[in-house]
């Protein structure tokens, strides 16, 4: 029996290079190239497996960037279940630029989903058997694909007795959570959204995710804050996992580093506060690893040591 389940409905290829200098006109040569999976369920699943978590991913694939898509998928040892569509998946590409530190991300236009390509996302999911504890749907939603689709995926996972995790933004977002889940992982950003309001500060922030625990359509919030740390929210308890010190490498990855290895914790049965800090050293260790290589576990095991968890 798989433990857990991701669904990327609008995944990617990721390139990534370095140049000394971003210069207008002129050619830029790469000194690096690094091709990753991408898309949110996707990162996920990828760094569940990474320790060692037993995890499947749902995904559409189209055109030859969509099988190049399954096989850097496959080579991390994820198993795959994907579904045809008629679009080429898309490409993202991000170029560090070395002698400023600073790094550009382009994320290109995705496929556009007929009815029945999004629809057979949902079906595979509810043909799974048997049907893992966990499901962890992640990412933006591709052109077609309705607002509510996540919450359809949250009805499926109720419906399974499964625990429902989302990490998505925008409409999408307030719709799974009008239906409820059990888990959001939002950033600043989309909490704002999801709460239309403005905090000025880390513990304004645990309150309005308090509320939003306290109104009985999130079982658990775990929001991540940047150069503030991250918090980890239930109906009794809530973490403060302060922030490590360390200089970045790279902008991408953290969130779904953070989230791989909060689930893959929870679903082995590490308690909530040791699952936290490991969550909170994973972010920080996707943050020194170059372009979208996600976090390794080695550096998240070095980085979880010097993690301060509050307790209140």
């Amino acid at each position: 029996m798989t433990d857990i389940v991701t669904i990327t409905p609008n995944p990617s290829v990721d390139l990534s290079t370095a140049v000394e200098k971003i210069i207008p006109v002129y050619k830029l040569r790469g000194t690096s190239q690094w091709r990753d999976p991408g898309g949110g369920g996707i990162n996920v699943a990828r760094v569940v497996k990474r320790f060692g978590g037993d995890v499947s991913a749902i995904y559409p694939i189209g055109g030859s960037t969509g099988d190049s898509l399954r096989k850097l998928v496959e080579r991390e040892g994820v198993a795959s279940l994907t579904f045809p569509i008629a679009d080429e998946t898309r490409e993202d590409f991000f170029v560090s630029e070395t002698s400023s530190g600073q790094q550009y991300r382009f994320i290109l236009p995705g496929p556009q989903l007929a009815e029945s390509e999004w629809s057979e996302c949902l079906n595979l999911l509810s043909r799974i058997a048997p049907f893992p504890r966990f499901v962890v749907a992640s990412g933006s939603l591709p052109g077609g694909a309705p607002d509510d689709f996540y919450a359809r995926v949250a009805r499926i996972a109720k419906q399974r007795s499964a625990k429902m995790i989302l990490d998505t933004s925008g409409p999408a977002l307030v719709a799974a959570v009008a239906e409820g889940v059990d888990l959001i992982k939002p950033n600043l950003r989309e909490m704002r959204e999801l709460a239309s309001s403005e905090p000025s500060d880390a513990s304004e922030w645990e309150g309005v995710a308090r509320t939003l625990v306290q109104s009985g359509k999130v079982a658990m919030i775990a929001l991540t804050m940047g150069h503030l740390g991250a918090v980890l929210v239930t109906r009794d308890r809530v973490l403060r996992a302060l922030p490590l010190a360390i200089t970045p490498v790279s902008a991408t990855g953290a969130g779904d580093s953070f989230l791989g290895a909060l689930i893959c914790r929870l679903a082995s049965g590490t308690d909530i506060e040791d699952s936290f800090r490991l969550a909170a050293a994973a972010g920080a260790a996707a943050l020194l690893n170059p372009g979208t290589g996600l976090c390794l576990p080695g550096e998240v095991n070095r980085l979880a040591e010097a993690v301060i968890i509050q307790s209140t």
